[in-house]
């Protein structure tokens, strides 16, 4: 996606937000509010946002909003307890053998529009224990799934994807 084709608003806005975000991790970093910090803080995240905005914005990411940014800290929370529970299943499923697993590749459709959301989606599947994504056609996504569940698409997007995608069509669309 060309830049020319975000208004000169949402690229301003998606920098300033850029520059903030990176300031205060800077400030977590450093911990530290000396005026020197600060100022070379400031230079280096001014730098930055100059730098990786046009770069955010070639890559087709839609442009920074408060509303994104807090959708995303929900998804990280979201992913972080997905990966959790997964992560005992398969450690229960390691510790007693006689637990039935039933592997299995199942399809699972996905509203996401851009590659890149797709991507986002996908990878989060697999940072999941127990599911792996094995490929992205269009609409559908391949997973292998540890222990299925559900073999309609439906019934198996409801249960591997939703808990992601609903989070992921605020941040991209």
């Amino acid at each position: 996606m060309a830049e020319a084709s975000y208004p000169l608003g949402d690229r301003l806005r998606s920098f300033l937000y850029m520059l903030g975000i990176s300031f205060l991790v800077w400030l977590a970093l450093t911990a530290s509010l000396q005026a020197q910090e600060l100022l070379v803080g400031a230079g280096v995240c001014l730098a930055l946002s100059l730098a990786l905005n046009t770069g955010y914005i070639r890559l087709g990411l839609p442009p920074l909003s408060a509303k994104r940014i807090v959708f995303f800290a929900v998804y990280l929370v979201v992913l972080l307890w997905e990966i959790i529970k997964a992560n005992f299943d398969v450690a229960y499923r390691v510790v007693h053998p006689a637990m039935p697993i039933n592997p299995g590749i199942v399809v699972i459709r996905t509203e996401l529009k851009s590659d890149i959301a797709k991507m986002v989606l996908a990878n989060s599947i697999t940072l999941t224990p127990g599911t792996f994504t094995l490929d992205i056609i269009g609409d559908k996504l391949l997973i292998h799934w540890i222990n299925v569940k559900a073999e309609s698409v439906e019934d198996a997007t409801r249960l591997i994807g939703e808990r992601f995608e609903r989070h992921l069509r605020v941040i991209f669309q």
